[in-house]
């Protein structure tokens, strides 16, 4: 029936149109897979422990084996109201975020009009001269620039012509490429610098371009007011209702919301981006190559790789505190590892009333994605994903 509806709407359109048609009609012909009771068991044995430990009031899990979703929604989305969690309940993505801007910034680079070699001065002539400007894109993109911290000083939370103070000023710790220091101002430079580049707003060119091209109808930068009856809330470790505010750069580095039903259209554009239009399937692409090797992880544009099959403990390492909070010494990889589907991509995300992690490996068409309303600990939320992504590809 959807072949036939595409074979018949398409007559004289132009090719440009037909390939947008075709994602927005294969989209709907994604029906979901039937979930077989030996993975509704599996993941109920995973996810209902973890909510009762770490007393998490709402999970959604959204998996994908061969093109086809599965959902999996536990709990509430709101402890006052009651309302359930599904597929379409909004949380924050937290750090996962990140992979967007990775994405938005690939974008540019497909067109040409922003280089991994290029510095900031080039986009932002005040830092002209800094040694922050000895560091460049790929060295924003990938942590690398010289050991900026986890979180910008309290007191430029707002402040925009205070951030760029604060670059221009910064003292490295380590020369750039030399050390991985995992670093929301790094990511915000990044998306900074790719939004100067592409002379737009970074949300806009998510908002307007990136989302609608990978079908992505329910994902936020900015909320709207339509959308905030599905908004969960997230919970603080006192058990108090939070939801995160508006920062400068937080939409390039923790700010993105989104449902299970969503985020797993975007992991299935990212284990096969060949149906999505040229330059955002090569922007998908560029997301997934390698540039530095950091004990088992390679980091690329956003997301972390794993050469597959990976152990356990060995994604735990690379998702531990001794990754996200020290500095950590890393491998330039000349030339860059190309994208490989025996890969293990992921990441990680968090706020203060919210946990996600994401992962999938391209060359055995799987992926999942575990949206929770309260923040828990990642090596819990690794430990499941890995069990089900085990039955996922068995």
């Amino acid at each position: 029936m959807c072949v036939w509806a595409f074979l018949t709407i398409t007559k004289g359109i132009t090719l440009s149109t037909l390939s947008r048609l075709a994602l927005a009609i294969a989209a709907c012909c994604s029906t979901p897979v039937a979930i077989s009771a030996d993975l509704q068991t599996v993941v109920d044995q995973l996810i209902k422990p973890i909510m009762k430990e770490y007393d998490v009031p709402g999970i959604a899990v959204a998996v994908t084996v061969n093109g086809k979703p599965a959902y999996f929604s536990y709990g509430v989305a709101s402890k006052e109201s009651g309302a359930p969690v599904d597929e379409n309940t909004l949380f924050e993505l937290g750090s996962v975020s990140k992979t967007f801007t990775a994405t938005m910034a690939s974008y540019a680079l497909v067109q040409g009009k922003l280089s991994l070699d290029d510095h900031p001065s080039r986009y932002i002539p005040k830092l002209k001269g800094s040694a922050l400007d000895k560091a460049t894109v790929l060295h924003f993109g990938t942590y690398t620039a010289g050991g900026l911290p986890l979180q910008f000083p309290d007191d430029l939370a707002d402040n925009e012509q205070g951030m760029l103070d604060y670059f221009g000023h910064f003292k490295p710790k380590a020369g750039p490429g030399v050390v991985r220091q995992y670093s929301n101002p790094s990511l915000g430079m990044f998306g900074n610098l790719a939004g100067l580049a592409l002379k737009s707003d970074p949300a806009a060119v998510l908002e307007k371009q990136i989302l609608p091209g990978l079908g992505m109808h329910s994902t936020y930068i900015r909320m709207p007011e339509s959308a905030l009856a599905h908004y969960a809330w997230g919970y603080n470790q006192k058990n108090q209702p939070v939801r995160m505010g508006s920062e400068l750069f937080s939409g390039h580095t923790y700010g993105v919301r989104s449902s299970t039903a969503d985020m797993i259209r975007y992991v299935q554009a990212n284990i096969d981006p060949s149906h999505l239009d040229a330059t955002l399937s090569r922007a998908i692409e560029g997301t997934h190559v390698g540039y530095f090797q950091v004990g088992g992880m390679t980091q690329g544009l956003g997301w972390e790789q794993y050469a597959y099959p990976v152990a356990l403990d060995t994604l735990q390492a690379g998702n531990s505190n001794t990754m996200s909070r020290l500095a950590n010494p890393v491998k330039l990889l000349t030339p860059a590892k190309p994208a490989s589907d025996s890969t293990w991509y992921n990441k990680t995300g968090a706020t203060n009333g919210f946990g996600a992690y994401v992962a999938f490996v391209p060359a055995k068409k799987i992926g999942i994605v575990i949206l929770a309303n309260k923040n828990y600990p990642i090596e819990a939320r690794v430990k499941a994903a890995y069990a089900i992504m085990q039955q996922l590809e068995n």
